[in-house]
């Protein structure tokens, strides 16, 4: 087996079972399920998986707390969130309390293995358009903010860079958009999730919002 170590964590069996299959015929190990966030704190805690694959919604403990449980104990624990639906405002909230992104349950088998290495790798997987709307819709209303983190640590080019980060732009389209060469840009993205305490782009991008650095009047779409 190569690539991360992954747990699967979803109340209906079925879809853990199709998750297994589909992660294993790719050459993916698959360290244990859990059928709720409960279950799934205490699997982490036994199995230390590189991945979580964590529903968002469970009876008992939902996938929200178990977010947070776990990478309060394992930061470098990295969980992709599971959702029928692209914009629910529980995906956000497991944004804020430190996922990497997130998956619809109708995702492809190829897609959900690159996801998942992807992810282990250390990177957010990120649809900067779904993102966008989603912390847009959501940042602010009934849901508490993330950590506040104080923006003046931050050069004035560095939140630059956070800005067009909170506007979904890629490394790559960073670099054409400030002119700058793609290491000078990863550079100072290293810099800001230092400086900030963030763990990855899908932090940066709820961050943005939090702070009023980005706006949706300026990137509705």
């Amino acid at each position: 087996m190569t690539g991360p170590r992954v747990l699967i964590v979803d109340d209906q069996e079925l879809i853990r079972t199709g998750f297994r299959l589909i992660l294993t015929a790719r050459g993916l190990d698959v360290a244990g399920e859990a059928a709720d966030g409960a279950a799934a704190v205490e699997a982490e805690r036994r199995l230390r998986p590189d991945v979580i694959l964590m529903d968002v919604r469970m009876p008992g403990m939902d996938g929200i707390e178990a977010t947070r449980r776990i990478l309060a104990r394992t930061p470098s624990c990295r969980i992709l969130m599971l959702t029928t639906f692209d914009l629910d405002r529980y995906v956000y909230a497991a944004l804020a309390a430190g996922a990497s992104g997130f998956l619809l349950k109708d995702v492809t088998a190829d897609h959900l293995a690159a996801a998942v290495r992807l992810v282990g790798t250390g990177d957010a997987l990120l649809a900067p358009s779904i993102t966008r709307r989603l912390v847009q819709r959501f940042a602010g209303v009934g849901e508490p903010p993330a950590v506040h983190r104080d923006l003046a640590v931050l050069t004035p080019r560095e939140r630059e860079v956070l800005t067009l980060l909170g506007r979904g732009l890629s490394n790559t389209e960073l670099a054409e958009a400030l002119t700058l060469s793609e290491a000078t840009v990863k550079t100072h993205v290293a810099r800001i999730f230092a400086k900030l305490d963030l763990r990855d782009r899908a932090q940066a991008v709820v961050l943005a919002y939090e702070t009023g650095l980005v706006t949706p009047a300026v990137n509705d779409r």
